[in-house]
Formats: structure tokens, C-alpha cells, sequence
């Protein structure tokens, strides 16, 4: 049986996550993350990002606790990576490239509620894999890591959290 260590699990995953660049960019991108602890990788290749805000969330659970909406994404999305910015209390689900062109209808639907789907032409702030706290306050972190190398969010999943959180606003009294 082979065994990986952590350590080789992270450096495989930040391998993966720096293929979205070109060769040229990824000495780059390495030093963005030693040095500020974040690196801004182009989506629609690798992985797209659903952009979900931390509303919706703060709807299901009840609580606006960083480990309450963590321990939700973990479970909801069955461990599908998941980056936090804390900064603008949003969430990034990391899922197939493929999501943005085959969901453009459905994301219509939830933009009123700040939901994206991000491909092509965009860009996330990609925290370092070991970064899966929150350290200092508005750095981005893992809210869910990556378990493996392009191990994504499972599409249905991703839309299940939406119209759950979806449901929960619109039962919501108006003030």
C-alpha cells in the first residue's frame, strides 16, 4: 500500500492549481504565496469557482461562525474544495471548468442573490494549500481543502447548497 505523506498531498495539489498558468508564471505565483499567502490563478482551465456569499450560508446555519459555515460546506459539498474571503464574507466552490458554459441559465436565476459562476476571463485569489484557517483576518483560506489533486466540487452538490440557501431567503420574513 502506498501512503502519502501531507506534505506530498499539498505539493502535488499546489503543482495541479500552478498548471492553470503558463511555465513562465508559476516561479511567480509560488512567490505570491510565500510571500502574501495568495496567488491569482486564471479559472476555466483546470477549475471554474462558484461564487457563493456568505449570507446564503449565514441563512442555513443560523450562525455567522467561520467553523459553523466551514463544517456546512465540508458536509454539503461532500469535502469539495472550498475557498473563504473573508474580506467580502464570500465563499469560492471549486468546481469543474466545464460549469460556467452548461449552468449559464440557472446562474441567471441567482444573481440576485450575489451567486456566480466564474470561468474563462477570471481570475481567484488561490490561497496556499496549507493555509486552512483564518489566521489574519481578511486573508483567504480553505475553507474546505483539497483532499487530491483536481478533486472538485460535484456540480449537484454546488446546486443543492444554492436552492437550499435560496429557499431558506424567500421563507424569510421581509422587515
Amino acid at each position: 500500500m502506498l501512503v502519502h505523506t501531507p506534505f506530498d498531498r499539498r505539493s502535488a495539489i499546489a503543482q495541479w492549481l500552478l498548471t492553470a498558468l503558463p511555465a513562465s508564471s508559476r516561479d511567480h505565483a509560488r512567490l505570491d504565496w510565500e510571500q502574501h499567502g495568495v496567488a491569482l490563478l486564471p479559472l476555466g482551465t483546470l477549475f471554474s469557482a462558484v461564487r457563493i456569499p456568505g449570507r446564503l450560508l449565514t441563512t442555513l446555519t443560523g450562525s455567522n461562525e467561520s467553523s459553523v459555515l466551514d463544517d456546512l460546506l465540508s458536509h454539503a459539498l461532500g469535502g469539495g474544495p472550498v475557498i473563504c474571503d473573508p474580506r467580502f464574507f464570500r465563499h469560492y466552490a471549486l468546481v469543474p471548468p466545464s460549469m460556467p458554459r452548461t449552468w449559464r441559465e440557472a446562474v441567471d436565476d441567482w444573481r440576485v442573490l450575489d451567486v456566480d459562476c466564474l470561468g474563462r476571463g477570471s481570475h481567484l485569489g488561490v490561497p496556499r494549500v496549507d493555509t486552512e484557517e483564518r489566521t489574519r483576518a481578511p486573508a483567504p483560506y480553505w475553507a474546505v481543502p483539497m483532499d487530491s489533486a483536481a478533486a472538485l466540487c460535484r456540480p449537484l452538490a454546488v446546486a443543492r447548497l444554492i436552492a437550499a440557501g435560496r429557499h431558506c431567503m424567500a421563507a424569510e420574513p421581509t422587515e
